[in-house]
């Protein structure tokens, strides 16, 4: 078994859509960045990578090549999640904390777990995404940014 663990933050933004694992999530503001700026994936794939010693998503998908101008995140998932598998390995669990004032996550949580679950092909039960608050301590307490991270187990196929 090999375990990985992810962070990721981007900046709130105003007149871009806010997705999250996967999923838009209805609110005033979005986040910032090359691609769809979701965190949440962002985060679960650099656990993903991490625990094959497989580098980062900046290495795999640089914000400096166009192609990955406002990608979606869950095809970049799909392709790391063939990465894990190609080398033998298959998702035991992923862990998700979401760090942000707002909006309430809880909600959405079931999508995004199905959306994570479809691109990693496990099951649901295997998806945990949890949310909390910094009770107003920097920047995420400010509302400037959301963060989040994961910590993901994988096995070798056939386990």
């Amino acid at each position: 078994m090999r375990i990985g663990y992810g962070f990721d933050v981007h900046e709130i933004v105003a007149d871009r859509p806010l997705v999250l694992g996967g999923q838009r999530i209805p609110a005033e503001f979005g986040l910032l960045g090359h691609s769809d700026a979701d965190v949440v994936l962002h985060a679960v794939m650099d656990a993903m990578l991490g625990a094959l010693a497989l580098g980062d998503i900046g290495q795999h998908f640089p914000n400096t090549d166009v192609r990955f101008k406002d990608a979606d995140s869950l095809e970049l998932l799909r392709h790391v999640s063939q990465l894990v598998h190609d080398r033998g390995y298959q998702l035991g669990n992923l862990d998700v904390m979401v760090l942000a004032e707002a909006p309430k996550l809880a909600p959405y949580s079931l999508r995004m777990r199905e959306s994570i679950a479809t691109a990693c092909a496990c099951e649901v039960d295997q998806v945990s995404i949890k949310a909390t608050t910094m009770e107003t301590l920097g920047f995420v307490g400010r509302k400037e940014g959301i963060a989040a991270q994961a910590v993901v187990l994988l096995v070798s196929e056939g386990e």
